[in-house]
């Protein structure tokens, strides 16, 4: 599966800057963009590992749960 980097922006909007086959070129290149501020002034560099763009996409806009804040 490959490695896909997206530019999210506010408003869920998602832009596909890059695919690679393997994370270290995937997170070297996400790294570089956010040093260049790449993609705006309040878009967010994510990497993705998924099936397709689509599940990319998919995975990117699912809301995740912040986790219990204190001691167990």
């Amino acid at each position: 599966m490959p490695y896909y980097v997206y530019a999210v922006k506010p408003m869920a909007q998602l832009e596909q800057l890059a695919q690679f086959e393997a994370f270290k070129e995937a997170s070297t290149h996400a790294k570089a963009l956010r040093a260049a501020g790449s993609g705006g002034p309040q878009a967010r560099i994510k990497v993705m590992f998924a099936d397709s763009p689509l599940a990319a996409e998919d995975l990117l806009l699912q809301v995740r749960e912040a986790p219990p804040d204190g001691d167990d």
